[in-house]
């Protein structure tokens, strides 16, 4: 009996000195755990005392398409993928001779307008002397009339008074009648020659006209014959090549993309992190795809609109979920380092920590 509970004792001591390790866990993993928490979050507001960072940014770039501005068969290709270019390098060359055609007889088109035109103005200055004659001649023709009227009115008191000859009057009146013939005959010829002449300045009017369409032709034809040869319009690399020599491409068809190398991060910053933020400060650009490391560059611009994002965020005593309406504000930084050795390319994940003190 005795032994027994010395045994239970035993145990209960066991038990005892098992407990004691296993409180002061409990007691001391809640307070280290608290302490880790209480220095990350000092750390934490420390830190975006002088640093601030978004994983809401991208590598951007000015990317060219390249398309036709006008069809016809690849004759010539002259690039490939991933080769380089200068800004002014022939890239393509489409079949030119149909558009050689067309502006050689948008050319001819031209030049019989301009012929025609020189017919016209001769006609305009014949019809305008055949014009001014008919003027004249009607002045002529008006004088006689007058002077074989006041001829005529006079031969008829001679005859009544019987001092002049019935034969006297008689010619003196046949005057009138060929003077009057005469000068309405005179009025006709002008009106004739006035129409003539106001049918040949329409003519110039037309020819004038024709010139113009047809020196936009050519202007036209001239600029369709440029556009089969194309050329790079930026610094850059190739990429997405959808061509080859023999096919035959159509107006915006996309052939290929030009990559400038001139290329810059956009960062994506709450509101609340761009409150010290300004033109200039420091930054490290860590991308993604070369791991450790880290890129030099300056803040170029930050942008005054604003990019709303939304996220859920559940009140304190709500049930259910609601959205948050988060305002990113896009924030322009540049490369501060030569980076020509690093393919770094548009689009590229990255994370920009912007010294802001």
């Amino acid at each position: 009996m005795a032994e027994t509970n010395k045994t239970k004792n035993k145990k209960v001591d066991t038990l005892k000195s098992t407990r004691k390790p296993f409180e002061k866990k409990r007691v001391i993993v809640p307070i280290i755990t608290a302490a880790g928490f209480l220095i990350f979050g000092i750390f934490a507001c420390i830190y975006s005392l002088y640093f601030q960072s978004t994983d809401d940014a991208f590598v951007e770039g000015n990317i060219v398409e390249v398309a036709p501005k006008v069809s016809g068969e690849v004759i010539k290709l002259y690039i490939d993928d991933n080769d380089e270019v200068k800004k002014g390098d022939v890239l393509l060359q489409i079949d030119k001779e149909p558009y050689e055609i067309a502006y050689e007889n948008a050319l001819a088109k031209l030049d019989k307008a301009k012929a025609d035109l020189k017919i016209s103005n001769t006609d305009i200055n014949r019809t305008d002397a055949n014009f001014n004659d008919t003027i004249k001649n009607i002045d002529s023709e008006k004088s006689k009339l007058d002077f074989a009227s006041k001829d005529y009115e006079r031969y008829k008191k001679l005859i009544v008074d019987k001092l002049c000859t019935k034969q006297e009057y008689e010619d003196s009146k046949k005057r009138f009648e060929v003077a009057k013939a005469n000068y309405k005959s005179a009025l006709e010829k002008s009106r004739s020659a006035k129409a003539i002449k106001e049918s040949a300045k329409s003519k110039v009017e037309a020819s004038l006209s024709e010139i113009k369409r047809l020196e936009s032709e050519v202007k036209r034809a001239k600029l369709n014959l440029s556009y089969t040869t194309i050329y790079a319009a930026q610094d850059g690399t190739i990429s997405s090549r959808k061509v080859e020599e023999g096919n035959y491409v159509n107006i915006g068809q996309p052939l290929f993309s030009i990559v400038s190398k001139n290329i810059w991060v956009v960062a994506n910053f709450k509101e609340t992190q761009i409150r010290n933020m300004k033109k200039g400060q420091e930054v490290q650009i860590k991308v993604d795809t070369f791991g450790g490391k880290k890129f030099k560059g300056k803040i170029d611009s930050i942008q005054r609109s604003t990019g709303a994002k939304a996220s859920l965020f559940p009140p304190e005593n709500a049930v259910g979920s609601y959205i948050k309406i988060v305002q990113r504000i896009p924030v322009k930084i540049v490369f501060d380092e030569d980076i020509s050795n690093y393919n770094l390319s548009p689009g590229m994940s990255c994370v920009p920590k912007v010294k802001v003190r």
